[in-house]
């Protein structure tokens, strides 16, 4: 189906230079990559095309009926959006105070971009000199990301969902980047007492060994067993261990003393004496 087609039926033809934006989208698209291996099909293809042409020029654009008419579900509309926007390379611009007016949060500005700076300088200076040009925070998933944990931290409801879909990235980048960024600041964006989940952790290793030396175990490390420090978890069993044996020892002594104090006394077994019944007895029972 034709962009202008799809156009008319999102009551987008009379917005001319939309659909010519949309239609230079889709010839880019067409000659950089073959759509079909991500599983975006044609119709999809030019309804994400006029939403991105849409998204740039500031036009309204009505997703729930580009979805209905792509025939896929919310979900993997939105997946595909996000992996052709990614493949053409198209930029999403996330302004800090844009997001706060969203979603209701201004008086957390001030903090996200403070803790968006330290997240930037502390991961800078934990690369290698040669690689610290080429370090890149333009894309739009730190500030989205950063916006998300400050949100959290100040227990203020943020649609983690939409947000993600604002910056134009997937659910695993942006955990991935959540992961690096409470770890490299968990004075900022960290929350007390909060559960790591130790696969999440695992799989995002290289991120997570960014500064390694200023991670703490308390923090939900990784730290080496043979290192100065251990582990949360290796602490708490090793005074659970010292605990038994020191209150194991205690029990011992004290049977031990109980002993020593009471003698042994001797037992002598009872006797029983059953009293012999008399012959007359026996001769008045008898009769």
């Amino acid at each position: 189906m034709d962009v202008s087609e799809l156009a008319k039926k999102l009551d987008l033809s009379d917005s001319k230079l939309v659909v010519r934006k949309a239609a230079e989208i889709r010839r880019l698209c067409d000659v950089q990559f073959d759509s079909s291996v991500i599983g975006v099909g044609e119709v999809a293809k030019s309804l994400i095309c006029l939403e991105i042409a849409a998204t740039r020029l500031g036009v309204l654009f009505d997703r729930s009926s580009a979805v209905r008419l792509s025939g896929m579900s919310e979900k993997a509309y939105i997946r595909s959006y996000n992996s052709l926007h990614n493949g053409l390379g198209v930029k999403t611009k996330i302004d800090v105070r844009e997001l706060a007016i969203q979603f209701g949060c201004v008086r957390i500005i001030p903090f996200v971009r403070d803790g968006l700076k330290l997240y930037k300088d502390r991961f800078v200076s934990s690369l290698p000199a040669s690689r610290r040009a080429s370090a890149d925070f333009t894309r739009p998933v730190f500030t989205a990301v950063a916006f998300y944990l400050c949100a959290k931290k100040h227990k203020l409801k943020v649609d983690k969902l939409k947000l993600i879909e604002l910056c134009g990235t997937s659910e695993s980048e942006f955990s991935s980047v959540s992961v690096t960024m409470k770890d490299l600041c968990h004075d900022v964006f960290g929350v007390a007492k909060e559960k790591k989940d130790a696969r999440e952790v695992q799989s995002n290793r290289d991120l997570l060994d960014a500064l390694p030396s200023k991670r703490k175990a308390e923090d939900g490390g990784y730290l080496s067993d043979d290192g100065p420090e251990l582990s949360c978890y290796k602490k708490r069993k090793q005074m659970e261990t010292r605990d038994y044996e020191k209150w194991k020892s205690s029990v011992v002594a004290s049977n031990q003393q109980n002993k020593k104090e009471a003698p042994c006394k001797r037992t002598k077994q009872s006797r029983l004496n059953f009293i012999k019944k008399s012959s007359d007895t026996q001769e008045l029972e008898a009769m």
